[in-house]
């Protein structure tokens, strides 16, 4: 280890007390860490699990001081947080990822203009400020579009697609908060996603492209690897260890990107953080995406992101899919992980289950609705 990783019996304090804290606070504990969340749920699912915890708002400057006080280094665990918060933690303690990077998470045109810096390929795309603006967008990248707010929006919230210009006002309207992002209709095959890790010696690792498939704007499936070719995942690994390197990142970061249809990438957005699209690590790798994201935020080394199988990865989502919890621990062939959430609401993920085949062995369609007959199979274009 270098002088700069934090030694064994450290404490890293984690902001947010949900699933993704959870399983971060889980895999610390495996590298002789301890941690302390930040958090309003004194019983949520991070809070289980960590060894202690500060019990307060991430905007409110005495819990944020009581809890820098209680650590040794700051991460993060979802983006809809005070980034002015952040910045006094950072005053405080080291902040991986950067406030920086969460900055520019958060927002919309400032994540597309970083991608252009990079030189990274996205969707034509255009500010919507004011009436006039939005005029000029839909002329600019012509119609359908999607409109889309430039913060707090996840899980298909804060978007819509737009059709006509006859519906473009109402839209408008309808989308807050203000500012918007217009970005051209781009026809495309398959969403993938790469996880990337960098260090704080520079290191970069990339998890294995997979492939995502959404049900009602939640994500309900991912496969990994991706069944693209080879080389196409490479480009997509490429890419991320390209934004990764441009951002200076210190931690992980997910990178969502649409394969279009005519064969090539464009880049969607980032999330600064572990994600849902990299919980097959869990089981498939050697090292997970969490074990992966506290390295790099603890400054250990970092290993090979490298798989042992190939994984189909199903979300738990709402009373439905948990109740079928009893027959998942029956089945001898699924993984599953519960988040300790209280109340399955319609919705909400309440945990996941990892199903492994061996490497370089994904099924194709009817092999993968029968490993998923448990709930109800397996349709891509749902």
């Amino acid at each position: 280890m270098s002088e700069a990783s934090l030694p064994p019996g450290s404490v890293i304090g984690i902001v947010g007390g949900g699933q993704l804290g959870r399983m971060s606070a889980l895999a610390a504990a495996r590298l002789g860490y301890r941690c302390h969340v930040l958090t309003e749920e004194a019983d949520g699912p991070a809070a289980q699990v960590c060894a202690s915890r500060t019990i307060g708002s991430h905007a409110d400057p005495d819990a944020l001081r009581r809890f820098a006080e209680a650590t040794d280094v700051v991460t993060f665990e979802f983006e809809n947080i005070s980034a002015d918060g952040l910045d006094l933690l950072a005053s405080l303690r080291p902040v991986r990822p950067s406030v920086g990077i969460l900055r520019t998470s958060q927002d919309r045109i400032l994540e597309k203009r970083m991608l252009e810096a990079a030189g990274i390929p996205v969707a034509p795309w255009h500010a919507v400020t004011d009436r006039a603006s939005l005029q000029a967008a839909a002329a600019a990248v012509g119609l359908p579009l999607v409109l889309k707010t430039t913060r707090l929006g996840y899980d298909g919230r804060g978007q819509a697609v737009v059709r006509d210009a006859g519906e473009l006002e109402a839209a408008f309207d309808r989308l807050q908060p203000h500012p918007l992002v217009a970005e051209a209709l781009v026809g495309f095959a398959a969403e993938l996603s790469v996880m990337v890790a960098r260090g704080i010696d520079g290191t970069v690792r990339c998890f294995d492209a997979v492939q995502n498939h959404h049900r009602h704007h939640i994500l309900d499936v991912t496969l990994a690897p991706a069944p693209v070719g080879p080389e196409l995942r490479a480009e997509a690994q490429a890419l991320a260890a390209r934004i990764a390197t441009h951002l200076d990142l210190v931690g992980l970061l997910g990178v969502e990107m649409f394969l279009t249809e005519g064969g090539g990438l464009l880049v969607n957005e980032i999330a600064p953080r572990p994600h849902n699209s990299g919980h097959w690590t869990m089981d498939a790798c050697p090292v997970s995406q969490f074990e992966m994201h506290i390295r790099a935020v603890a400054g250990l080394p970092l290993p090979p992101a490298s798989r042992h199988s190939d994984a189909v990865m199903k979300n738990l989502v709402g009373p439905d899919e948990l109740a079928l919890w009893p027959r998942i621990m029956a089945a001898d062939d699924l993984l599953g992980h519960l988040y300790g959430k209280h109340e399955a609401r319609p919705g909400r993920k309440m945990g996941h289950v990892n199903r492994l085949f061996a490497r370089d062995a994904l099924p194709g369609r009817f092999g993968l609705a029968d490993a998923l007959a448990l709930f109800g199979g397996y349709d891509p274009g749902a």
